[in-house]
């Protein structure tokens, strides 16, 4: 067999291993059989003098911390000791561990080729990596490999029976990093995936990308822990960008209990040269106290930011019952019914409402034509029904919604109703054919929280919250009907409606695509406006502010922030929504991971209260899978997790 068909196999096989979603059983497998047959054929199995290795390696003791609300984020930066050991200042078992595995790797070069390291040091011209913790649990950075995409020349995998020559197997993070090792080898392989795989059990529909197989060699951090809400800035080079480079990351969890360094572990692999995508970590020591984490890596910004991964169907059970709806962190669609084959500018929603609500969606824009001579209330979108299918109607949404509270009564959707379309009937009209029995009123009267104040989660779980865009019939002003949005501000930067109660970006007119950057950043200073905002539970001073119906007179409740991030001009192809949202989504993305909820770094550099986002209504969410900007909105609510 010639050297090009020995290249001509790996470069398929990496490539299947890339097209089943990264999984690294999948590309082991493969490459084991790929091996055994290139041995039976007298190749060369290691790589030749000069040539690179397969992995490279880099490792920071210090770097610096940009704490974005935790004050007390202590770590000690200790350097390795002559013996390759960890310093005087460093005692925890981890540590200890780790120094084992650096003695180990120098024992095993003296017989064998070194691999080829590059330290951080000394590569001046690659930007270092920032990692940004979003979760209320301290972690400690462990240890970074590098890999190159593709190895210089191929290599035989290690015995199937053989352990790591890397690891003690005294050492319990050895022991535990080992798992991870074993798992190339022990697991069978994963079938091919498609570029668009079904949300996994908790709505998640992100895939790990490929992990780069042994042999390597590691190095690990000497005690850097990036606290809760807080970014440190490592001496670790990023994944380069001009060539398809890998990092994996080891992170430890301390044990809250317990002797010191135990805890768990958690993988990382983030890719150098792919557009971002979310990246749920691995455990190495999976057990029922290990925590789900989502990673998402930005490359041009060598930013990774670490989210709590919320069970994006129960996201709303972890959070305090008492807490105001406008206290939380809430994706939204901008009318949501739009996903309906229909005309390009109408369009506004990728997936149906269902799938909305089950990956994370709790806020519903909608839009009924109203008859002056019934109650059926057809959806539209301005003048134009929804679908070109045929006439879709609001009693059917409902029935979607109520479905999924049904299934997930921790859950509280809110629904802003506006008139819109050509039916001839009134606001009046379409507020006494609400309160009727076919929609408020009757049996279904308990699934709908219609008073006009906004209530606490706790009032709200298992039913729809009424957000109305129209005036009310004189005959239901004394109930309210909802929350007050009937004198909506237009096409506004930031304004307010309902005495106050809402608080509204809405800039719609987007009339040339050269706006859409003056869009971003009107929704990116809502944000941080929004960020500013602080509750506080019953029990701690200033209460009063949050409890239901409180009328204190020293503080009013939190108003409802509702920050769209949709626009459309139905003249120009270049700004109907599903074009404006493919810019305008992924800079937020940027902004929720990079700057969000960090002092002095958002637009107006307003300080920050309890970094929430409020209600962030968008444009095709869920598109080919992707839901990472509703993921970013959701981890937000982490932070409110401190105060219980």
């Amino acid at each position: 067999m010639s050297l090009a068909l020995v290249k001509c196999a790996l470069s398929i096989l990496s490539n299947e291993a890339l097209s089943a979603g990264g999984d690294i059983d999948y590309a082991a497998k493969n490459l084991d059989t790929f091996s055994s047959s290139r041995s039976s054929s007298s190749m060369i199995a290691t790589p030749k003098h000069g040539q690179p290795a397969a992995c490279k390696t880099s490792f920071a003791h210090v770097g610096s911390n940009d704490n974005d609300g935790d004050k007390n984020n202590n770590f000690n930066n200790n350097n390795n000791g002559p013996d390759g050991g960890p310093g005087a200042g460093s005692s925890s078992a981890a540590s200890q561990s780790l120094a084992k595995l650096n003695n180990n790797n120098s024992t095993k070069n003296k017989t064998k080729p070194k691999t080829k390291t590059q330290p951080a040091s000394t590569n001046a011209k690659m930007a270092t990596l920032t990692i940004r913790n979003l979760t209320v649990t301290p972690l400690e950075l462990k240890q970074v490999e590098r890999f190159d995409g593709l190895p210089g020349t191929p290599q035989s995998p290690p015995s199937p029976n053989s352990s790591s020559p890397n690891l003690t197997p005294s050492s319990s993070f050895a022991k535990l990093t080992a798992k991870l090792a074993g798992r190339t080898r022990a697991r069978s392989p994963a079938p091919p995936t498609t570029s668009t795989p079904p949300p996994n059990g908790n709505g998640s529909g992100s895939t790990t990308p490929l992990k780069p197989r042994e042999p390597h060699t590691t190095q690990p951090i000497t005690d850097v822990t990036i606290a809760p809400f807080s970014a440190f800035t490592t001496t670790i080079p990023a994944p380069d960008l001009s060539k398809d480079e890998h990092l994996r990351l080891t992170f430890h969890e301390p044990a809250a209990d317990g002797p010191e360094g135990q805890g768990h572990l958690y993988t990382a692999c983030i890719p150098g040269a792919r557009p971002p995508k979310s990246i749920v970590m691995t455990h190495i020591d999976p057990s029922p106290t290990t925590k789900e984490f989502t990673v998402i890596y930005l490359p041009t910004h060598s930013h990774l930011s670490i989210f709590s991964s919320a069970s994006l169907p129960t996201w709303m059970s972890q959070l305090h019952p008492s807490l105001p709806l406008s206290a939380l962190s809430i994706p939204g669609t901008h009318n949501s019914a739009t996903h309906h084959v229909a005309l390009p500018s109408v369009r506004c929603q990728a997936v149906p409402v269902r799938t909305q609500l089950d990956n994370g969606v709790r806020f519903l824009d909608v839009r009924v034509s109203c008859p002056s001579d019934n109650d059926t209330l057809p959806l539209v979108h301005s003048a134009f029904p929804v679908a070109l299918s045929g006439t879709k109607y609001f009693h059917d949404l409902l029935s979607t919604i109520y479905a999924f509270l049904d299934a997930n009564p921790s859950e509280a959707v809110l629904m802003s109703v506006k008139r819109e379309g050509t039916g001839k009937g009134t606001d009046a009209q379409l507020s006494r054919y609400l309160a009727s029995e076919r929609y408020c009123g009757g049996a279904d009267a308990r699934r709908w929280f219609t008073e006009p104040r906004i209530p606490a989660l706790g009032e709200a779980r298992g039913r729809i919250v009424l957000v109305r865009r129209f005036h009310v019939d004189e005959s239901l002003r004394d109930s309210g009907l909802g929350i007050d949005g009937s004198v909506w501000p237009d096409n506004c930067a930031d304004g307010t409606c309902g005495s106050g109660m809402i608080r509204v970006q809405d800039y719609y007119e987007v009339g040339q695509s050269n706006e859409i950057e003056k869009k971003i950043g009107l929704a990116q200073a809502e944000l941080q406006r929004a960020a500013q905002q602080a509750c506080v539970l019953p029990g701690m001073p200033g209460a009063e502010s949050c409890e239901p119906g409180s009328e204190s007179k020293e503080s009013s409740p939190l108003p409802l922030f509702v920050n769209f991030l949709t626009g459309s001009n139905f003249f120009n192809a270049s700004c109907w929504p599903e074009k404006i949202a493919a810019k305008i989504n992924p800079a937020m993305i940027e902004y929720l991971c990079t700057g969000h909820g960090a002092p002095e770094k958002g637009p107006g550099e307003l300080t920050i209260g309890d970094a929430g986002t409020g209600i962030v209504v968008t444009d095709w969410v869920g598109n080919n899978g992707d839901w990472d900007l509703l993921r970013c909105v959701v981890g937000w609510n982490a932070r409110l997790q401190l105060k219980a």
